[in-house]
């Protein structure tokens, strides 16, 4: 499909720049077959059903922006994409040009050499500390990893919180599953008590994710693969739920993947799909997300998921009636 078609027109003073606060406060547009419709995210116990199975991305954003010295004595910035083994990550740096491989680069009590370089513009690190002591150094050497979009990615102190959903249980991502930050205690109280179940899988959310789409055409653009795993208990769950619902599109992606051939199972693995209109939607009947960037992949999903025209009309609604976009911003309650 031509790329243009995902595209539309975004106030920047409606990108929001920090979470509402408290979380369940954020607005929610429920996108009905009969209209669009204004509520909160405080609404949601009272729009799903008992024994619905709400499915959660229990990743954890690791501080994976580190910004340096290179041999020259010039500033680098490095991005953790994927830890490759137990003392290497691969990085995109800045400038990544420059560096050679052998380059020794500091990160305040954290070193690493620039073991490869890769075609894609990405690199190898190897750091001077493996597992867990390599976590430890990295948690207190790094940086949210915020999106350029909100603060020009800087992140300050309340980042730390703010970009970490309550679920947040294994490091991995280097960008939150934004659709569980609107998510409090007291919500999740409600949703118990409304009969709703819950079960959780993990996607580490990586380049692939948010990498724009620079293609005409939606069949020339590449995925980067993200690491995801399906707990049997998940699983089961699953299988036994009358309606799946989806906190996020990388719980989605994740549970459509496993699903491309056969019922959902206990799974490891990565995954590099790619969700277009026309795309056969086998385990997700309902998705919470939030408003997603023009031309995007997941804007792209979206459509797919609920159909373009719909969701072109719900996105101009969303611009009318001031909602917040992206990462911190207001969601959208989505039917298959």
């Amino acid at each position: 499909m031509r790329v243009d078609l995902f595209d539309f027109d975004l106030p920047e003073e409606l990108i929001a720049q920090r979470p509402v606060s408290p979380r369940d406060s954020a607005r929610l547009l429920d996108v009905m077959a009969d209209g669009l419709h204004n509520r909160t995210v405080r609404d949601l116990p009272s729009l799903l059903r008992p024994g619905d199975l709400l499915i959660f991305n229990d990743t954890k954003v690791i501080p994976a922006r580190l910004v340096g010295t290179r041999p020259s004595g010039g500033k680098v910035e490095a991005l953790l994409i994927r830890q490759q083994a137990a003392d290497r990550w691969l990085a995109f740096a800045r400038p990544g040009k420059r560096l050679k491989i052998g380059d020794a680069l500091g990160f305040g009590m954290l070193t690493g050499t620039v073991a490869a370089k890769h075609d894609d513009g990405a690199i190898d690190i190897a750091f001077d500390r493996s597992g867990p002591d390599l976590m430890a150094a990295i948690e207190t050497a790094g940086a949210v990893p915020l999106p350029p979009y909100i603060r020009g990615g800087i992140a300050d102190a309340r980042d730390r919180a703010d970009y970490q959903t309550l679920f947040a249980r294994i490091d991995g991502s280097i960008a939150a599953p934004t659709a569980g930050l609107h998510f409090t205690p007291e919500l999740m109280t409600a949703l118990t008590a409304a009969g709703v179940k819950t079960a959780n899988v993990t996607l580490h959310v990586g380049a692939g994710t948010f990498q724009p789409v620079r293609a005409d055409d939606t069949d020339a653009h590449t995925m980067h693969s993200e690491w995801g795993e399906v707990p049997q208990a998940t699983a089961d769950a699953i299988l036994a739920a009358e309606r799946v619902v989806c906190i996020g599109t990388t719980a989605l992606r994740l549970l459509e993947s496993v699903a491309r051939d056969g019922p959902v199972r206990a799974w490891t693995g990565e995954t590099d799909i790619f969700i277009t209109p026309g795309f056969d939607f086998r385990v997700v009947d309902v998705l919470l997300t939030n408003f997603h960037l023009p031309r995007s992949t997941l804007f792209m999903l979206v459509s797919a998921f609920a159909g373009l025209e719909r969701m072109q009309a719900a996105y101009a609604h969303a611009v009318r009636e001031r909602y917040r976009f992206y990462s911190y911003g207001d969601c959208c309650l989505l039917h298959r």
